[in-house]
């Protein structure tokens, strides 16, 4: 078969970008990725055909700007645009540019995308249709005073949502009135910097609902169809965290009520290509349309997994005019599948994002496993784009089995140098909530609490990979063995040496077997064989403790990376920090990325970011936990509180400010 263009520029960056571009490739069509000066050495730049910069770091600066990336579209000859998710994927002003400049926008017509884009519009248009929608309040004014008057008349709690929104970007649940103002602000904020758009709307807030969406698919000869529901309930600020197909809580006359109004939602507004209708679903089996997402969605490859369906592929049929090939009965849900979003971020102290270098990266491979991925080991997670690395999707027959893939495949997920929701993830898919399918958009707050992620601090077979590691790595080896004496505490001997940890304390003996090529480590009464290849240390299952808390043959695999003044390891998903008993010089200046609370007096930046408010002045008199600044960092905004209380002696930024992990924001004088 002929592929349907030539030639396609997909107009994104990380793992949706390398995915499109795999169709692409299977299709017989050329690829063109798109760059930030941020991402001259990202993989979709490789994984493209070819690659053209069009821009600065900052999104709006290059994967925001519609002259830029036209001008790369037509500076290759590109046929279509792919917009990915995200940026601008959903911006009818650039589909109309693509229109303009006879370039096929593998999406919707700008027509239907003003029609969903704008939410208020939206739940107008298919209320119309009859389909159920949450009662709220559209305004023809943003006025502050007319929209906290409305607030009023719905009552607590209620959602300020952007019109023009999605992804939980310019939303705020409100639950006491008498803040209602100051979310406002933060929300008309968040959504301006995300959208360019700062207009709002309230809805009654639904309690405990499962979030369900259908995924669509329409040609332009009248077809539409179905392909089943993803749920994605469980959320963190509003943002998906795991996403499976089909719904553990939708019975199949229920599928069929959701289908057919997703259905009639997209034909009230003529839609055409891939979308995603999205609604809330109460217990009882009532549900209310959210929004239609007029693009593909992050989640669409559970989809994929339980229908055999290529969406991508589809959608560049669509877009070329084809009729839809697909029989309905072709594609009902077979099996289930699950996705979780691999993020640089840290769970464990309120889900700050991370950012910095890849160390060593490994995803898990096997049958019914897929990795959609956005990174390689040596890649750098910059401050300037959302935190997502990759997405893993695990197939199973039954839900009872992929859920044991899934566990199974994060066991075996490496991820070195940055932190992670790995083991956050491990924890979820093991909580006996989630296997029971209770999964509604509580389920955080009814079951998270930080304090489970941070388990034992102490590994004997993490500190064998520590101990293993100052052999293994090269500017280990670089340093020499005299100096890592000082540090550590060799015993010297032709095969045989001793390294000391003084935290956690530990002592582990090692001895180089040429037999085994790998180091034969004792700690803490355990014994384990040490390979290291391929950048990654392994255990021999045969010998490593039966004792530890981490099945071995389920966290076989580990990485490890120097730090200033020791050794880190991941395994399992978690990270163990193994300091030697001296620390190099260079450790005395060094601080870790995420040590964004107060050193003395001192309020520190925990990640990259640009300041966007100060909320005290100088000489002020603060409360512990009070917010001192608003920050924007990886598309979200973040508040910097007081970590106790005093007096404000310094502020050392302004709105504007661009801050990096440790920079000094406050100086606050004990009270």
């Amino acid at each position: 078969m002929n592929p349907p263009f030539r030639s396609v520029l997909i107009a994104n960056r990380g793992e949706i970008a390398v995915r499109v571009a795999r169709t692409c490739r299977a299709m017989g069509m050329r690829s063109i990725a798109v760059y930030s000066d941020a991402d001259v050495q990202a993989l979709h730049v490789s994984e493209c055909d070819e690659a053209v910069r069009i821009g600065a770091a900052p999104a709006r600066d290059s994967y925001l700007n519609i002259d830029a990336v036209m001008g790369a579209a037509l500076k290759t000859g590109a046929q279509a645009i792919h917009p990915g998710y995200g940026f601008l994927s959903e911006n009818a002003a650039f589909a109309q540019a693509c229109a303009n400049s006879g370039i096929t926008f593998v999406g919707p017509s700008p027509q239907a995308m003003r029609a969903m884009g704008d939410k208020i519009a939206a739940k107008e248009t298919v209320a119309a249709r009859g389909v159920p929608t949450v009662p709220g309040f559209a305004p023809t004014s943003q006025s502050a005073s007319v929209l906290e008057r409305a607030a009023r008349e719905i009552g607590a709690p209620l959602l300020i949502k952007a019109a023009a929104g999605g992804g939980g970007r310019g939303m705020r649940l409100v639950t006491d009135l008498d803040r209602f103002s100051d979310e406002l602000q933060s929300a008309q904020r968040e959504a301006e910097a995300a959208f360019g758009d700062p207009t709002v709307f309230l809805e009654r807030y639904i309690r405990n609902p499962r979030h369900i969406e259908v995924q669509i698919l329409a040609d332009r000869h009248g077809t539409c169809l179905a392909l089943g529901e993803r749920e994605c309930s469980i959320q963190r600020r509003y943002q998906k965290v795991l996403e499976e197909a089909p719904s553990p809580a939708v019975d199949a006359a229920l599928r069929r009520r959701l289908q057919e109004a997703a259905v009639s939602a997209a034909q009230a507004v003529n839609y055409v290509n891939a979308g995603t209708v999205e609604f809330m679903l109460e217990p009882g089996g009532r549900f209310y349309f959210l929004e239609m997402n007029a693009r593909l969605q992050v989640e669409h490859p559970v989809t994929e997994a339980v229908t055999g369906t290529d969406l991508v592929r589809e959608q560049f049929a669509i877009a070329a005019g084809e009729k839809l090939a697909i029989d309905p009965v072709s594609v009902s849900p077979r099996g289930h599948a699950i996705e979780v979003r691999i993020y640089a971020e840290d769970p464990a102290h309120g889900f700050l994002p991370s950012s910095g270098r890849i160390e060593a990266f490994s995803p898990p491979e096997g049958p019914g496993v897929r990795n959609d991925v956005a990174v390689a080991s040596g890649s750098v997670v910059s401050s300037y784009y959302d935190p997502m690395l990759a997405k893993l999707i695990v197939y199973d027959r039954t839900r009872a089995q992929c859920v044991q893939r899934l566990k199974a495949a994060l066991a075996d997920y490496v991820v070195a140098g940055v932190t992670t929701n790995i083991a956050f993830l491990s924890w979820l898919v093991a909580h006996e909530a989630f296997a029971a399918g209770d999964t509604a958009t509580d389920f955080l707050q009814r079951h998270f609490d930080a304090s489970q992620l941070s388990g034992r601090t102490t590994d004997p077979e993490a500190a064998m990979v520590a101990a293993v590691a100052l052999q293994c790595l090269p500017s280990a080896q670089g340093s020499g063995d005299d100096a890592w004496q000082r540090l550590g505490g060799w015993r010297h001997a032709s095969s045989q040496r001793s390294v000391r940890f003084s935290s956690p304390p530990s002592s582990v003996e090692l001895e180089w077997s040429q037999v085994e090529r790998a180091w034969r480590c004792r700690a803490g009464g355990s014994e384990a064989s040490v390979p290291f290849r391929d950048g990654l240390f392994w255990f021999d299952v045969k010998s490593a403790a039966a004792a530890s808390e981490v099945p071995p043959r389920a966290a076989r695999k580990c990485a490890a990376w120097l730090t200033p003044d020791g050794v880190a390891v991941t395994r399992g998903g978690a990270t163990y920090r193994m300091k030697l008993a001296k620390a190099p010089a260079a450790a005395a200046e060094a601080s870790d990325p995420h040590a964004g609370e107060a050193g003395t007096g001192l309020v520190q930046a925990p990640m990259s970011g640009t300041i966007i408010k100060t909320h005290v002045k100088a000489g002020q008199t603060i409360s512990a936990l009070e917010p001192l600044l608003a920050m924007e960092a990886m598309k979200m905004e973040h508040s910097i509180v007081a970590p106790y209380p005093g007096t404000v002696s310094t502020i050392a930024v302004q709105a504007g400010d661009t801050v990096a992990a440790g920079d000094v924001l406050v100086e606050i004088a004990e009270g």
